[in-house]
C-alpha cells in the first residue's frame, strides 16, 4: 500500500510556472509507474503525465507536452510535476496516483490506485 500526498498548488498568472510534488509513503514506491491527473469542475479526471518506475521514460498528454515535465526521486519517495507556460485551462485539482499494472501509456484513471487528496492549481488570465 502506498499513501500519496500532493502539494505545491496555488494561484498563478497565465504564463507562469508552478512545481507540484507528490510525497509517497511505503516501501514499494520505487516499483510503481506513477501518474499525474487533473480534474476541472464539471469535467472528468484526465491524464496529464506518467513516469516509469526508474524515471527513465515519461509520457505526456498532448495538451501539456512541451510545457510540463514529470520527474521522480526514488530515494526521497517523491514524484514532481514542473508546470510552465500555464494557461487558464490548466486550472484544476491535480492528483498523483500509482499505476499498478498497465503500461506507461495508460491514461485511464480506472487503472490507477492510491490517489492522493489533490492540490488546487488556479491560473488567472
Amino acid at each position: 500500500q502506498v499513501h500519496l500526498v500532493e502539494s505545491g498548488g496555488g494561484l498563478v498568472q497565465a504564463g507562469g510556472s508552478l512545481r507540484l510534488s507528490c510525497a509517497a509513503s511505503g516501501r514499494t514506491f520505487s516499483s510503481y509507474t506513477m501518474g499525474w491527473f487533473r480534474q476541472a469542475p464539471g469535467k472528468d479526471r484526465e491524464f496529464v503525465a506518467g513516469i516509469s518506475w526508474s524515471g527513465g521514460r515519461t509520457y505526456y498528454a498532448d495538451s501539456v507536452k512541451g510545457r510540463f515535465t514529470i520527474s521522480r526521486d526514488n530515494a526521497k519517495n517523491t514524484v514532481s510535476l514542473q508546470m510552465g507556460s500555464l494557461k487558464p485551462e490548466d486550472t484544476a485539482v491535480y492528483y498523483c496516483a500509482t499505476n499498478l499494472m498497465g503500461p506507461l501509456t495508460t491514461t485511464s484513471p480506472g487503472q490507477y490506485r492510491n490517489w492522493g487528496q489533490g492540490t488546487q492549481v488556479t491560473v488567472s488570465s
